[in-house]
């Protein structure tokens, strides 16, 4: 499981977008996310860096916890 902080998603649409952007990287992946503390857990085959690339550019910035 990997778990990311994206400060910038800050409202349901944005959730939905981090959603599809990790599922355009991995299809497979079960991801939840926590809008609350704007975090995103993700159970995947995909690296780390292919998520954080795939997110960074779809506007979001993310760091892995």
């Amino acid at each position: 499981m990997q778990t990311y902080k994206i400060d910038n998603m800050t409202c349901g649409h944005c959730a939905g977008a981090v959603q599809k952007t990790i599922l355009s990287v991995d299809p497979q992946a079960t991801i939840k996310v926590d809008l609350g503390n704007r975090e995103v857990s993700v159970d995947t085959a995909a690296g780390p860096d292919a998520i954080g690339d795939a997110l960074k550019a779809s506007g979001y910035e993310s760091r892995a916890l």
